[in-house]
C-alpha cells in the first residue's frame, strides 16, 4: 500500500499527547503506543499512533497462526493488534470453561490507514489520505470535557479464597505436578460509556511504562501500562525479556535502595526468574539458529513508579527457514504468565482461577512491513467491551514452594494500585 508522507516540525510530544491521542479515539480502530522515554539497552515501544483500518485479520480457525502468516505474506504492511491468552487452547489442545465476560476475539490485527510517528522535534504523518488534512484535523481538535463516572469494582476472589488456593497450589507443587504457577484474580464491573481516554491518560500519568498501549479494535479496548516485553524482533535477532520478581518502592531514597537490594539478592525471586529463563530459552530454541541462544542480561532490576521488577533478557537468531510468526506462536503464551512446566500449569490455572483471562496476559504490539515486531505482555492493563459493557483488570504473582500466601496477596494488591487509582480518579 502506498501512503503519502510528510514531516511536521514542532513540539512533537506535546502535540502527540494533547492532540493526536484524543483525535485517534474517534476511529473504530486505533492504537497508541508509548515508550515513555525509557531507554534500556533493548529499547521500549516506539511512540506512534495507528489509526483507521484498511483491512482486518481475525479468525476462529483451529490454526490461527497459519492463517495469520498467510495474511501477512499477502499484505506485508504494518499490522497492529493483540493475541488473546485463550489462543493457548488452539496451540495445546486445552479447554477453558470459566466465565468470559469480555467475549473478545482470540486474535485481532488491522492494517492502518494512517500512522503518526513521534520524532525528536515533530511528527511524521504517513497516510492514504493527505497528511496536510490529517495534521489540520489534529491541531484543530477541541479538547473534550472529561465525563467522570463513579466506578465500583468487585473482585472474583475473596482474600480468604485467595489464601486457600495458594496453599492448594503449593500442595500440587509438593506432589511434583509443577514447579511454579502464575495465579491471578480478576477485578471487574459493568459500566456504560466510561471515559476511557481520561482513564488511560491518568493511568499513563500515574504509571508511565515502556510498553504502554491504548487500543480500540472494533468493540474491544485495551488500556495498558505494561512494564514487560514479551518478544521483539529486529532484523534476525529475537529478544525476550521475562519479568519475575517484584518489590514495592519507597519515597525515601535510602529505604528505596535497600528495597531494591533486597529484591536483587532474594533467593526466592532469583529462583522464580531462573525457571522462566529456562522455559523461555526452550521456547525460542524451536525457531532459532543452533547455538545462538544467549542471556545478555541476568536478574537486572528495572525501577518504575510504584515498583522494582527483576528482568532477564534472552536473545536468539531467527533461523532463515523459520517464519517470524512461528517464533511468536512457539513462545506464546509467555512463561512469565503461566509457570513451569507450561502445559501442566495452564491446565491448573483453569482450575484455580475463577474467570477466563481473555486478553489479560496475552500480548499487544505491532509488526512492520519488513517483518520486525515488538509485543508487550498484557499485564497492569484495563480491558473493556463496548458490546457487553464489561470492564476488568487482573493481577497476580508466581506461586512457588517458598511463597508465603499473604505476601503474594499483598503483591497482587501492589500491582493493582495504579489501576485502582486511574479508575477511581484518586491520588
Amino acid at each position: 500500500m502506498i501512503r503519502k508522507e510528510k514531516y511536521f516540525p514542532g513540539d512533537g510530544i506535546d502535540i502527540f499527547n494533547l492532540k493526536v491521542v484524543p483525535w485517534a479515539t474517534q476511529f473504530d480502530h486505533f492504537s497508541i503506543f508509548l515508550g515513555n522515554g525509557f531507554n534500556n539497552r533493548f529499547g521500549s515501544f516506539n511512540t506512534f499512533a495507528a489509526v483507521g483500518s484498511v483491512s482486518v485479520f481475525t479468525t476462529k480457525s483451529n490454526d490461527p497462526f497459519k492463517e495469520w502468516i498467510s495474511f501477512y505474506e499477502s499484505n506485508k504492511d504494518w499490522m497492529i493488534g493483540y493475541l488473546n491468552y485463550d489462543l493457548k487452547n488452539k496451540l495445546n489442545e486445552l479447554n477453558s470453561n470459566n466465565t468470559d465476560r469480555l467475549d473478545a476475539p482470540e486474535i485481532y490485527f488491522f492494517i492502518p490507514e494512517t500512522l503518526i510517528f513521534l520524532q525528536e522535534d515533530g511528527l511524521m504523518i504517513c497516510s492514504v489520505d493527505d497528511p496536510n488534512d490529517i495534521y489540520k484535523e489534529i491541531t484543530d481538535l477541541k479538547p473534550a470535557v472529561s465525563k467522570n463516572k463513579e466506578i465500583i469494582i468487585e473482585c472474583d476472589t475473596s482474600h480468604e479464597e485467595y489464601i486457600e488456593k495458594v496453599l492448594a497450589i503449593q500442595d500440587q507443587i509438593r506432589e511434583g505436578d509443577f514447579y511454579e504457577l502464575n495465579y491471578c484474580i480478576e477485578y471487574y464491573t459493568t459500566i456504560k460509556s466510561p471515559d476511557l481516554l481520561s482513564i488511560y491518560q491518568r493511568l499513563n500519568s500515574i504509571s508511565p511504562m515502556p510498553f504502554s498501549v491504548f487500543q480500540k479494535l472494533d468493540k474491544h479496548y485495551i488500556l495498558s501500562a505494561s512494564p514487560e516485553r514479551f518478544l521483539k524482533k529486529t532484523g534476525k535477532q529475537l529478544i525476550a525479556q521475562p519479568m519475575k520478581g517484584t518489590m514495592k518502592r519507597s519515597p525515601d531514597p535510602a529505604i528505596d535502595e535497600k528495597l531494591k537490594s533486597l529484591l536483587k539478592n532474594s533467593e526466592k525471586e532469583i529462583a522464580e526468574n531462573m525457571m522462566i529463563i529456562d522455559l523461555t530459552r526452550n521456547d525460542l530454541t524451536k525457531n532459532a539458529v543452533t547455538g545462538s541462544i544467549s542471556v545478555p542480561a541476568l536478574f537486572e532490576i528495572h525501577s518504575f513508579s510504584h515498583i522494582h521488577q527483576m528482568v532477564s533478557t534472552i536473545t536468539a537468531t531467527l533461523d532463515v527457514g523459520k517464519h517470524f510468526i512461528d517464533a511468536i506462536k512457539d513462545a506464546f503464551p509467555m512463561g512469565s504468565m503461566t509457570g513451569a512446566p507450561k502445559i501442566c500449569v495452564m491446565e491448573a490455572i483453569e482450575k484455580y482461577e475463577n474467570s477466563r483471562r481473555s486478553m489479560f496476559s496475552g500480548a499487544a504490539g505491532y509488526i512492520s512491513p519488513e517483518g520486525d515486531f515488538d509485543f508487550n505482555v498484557l499485564i497492569r492493563s484495563i480491558f473493556y467491551s463496548y458490546t457487553t459493557k464489561f470492564l476488568k483488570f487482573n493481577v497476580g504473582s508466581a506461586i512457588t514452594i517458598d511463597s508465603k500466601a499473604e505476601d503474594e496477596y499483598l503483591e497482587s494488591q501492589l500491582k493493582a494500585k495504579a489501576l485502582m487509582k486511574a479508575l477511581y480518579q484518586i491520588r
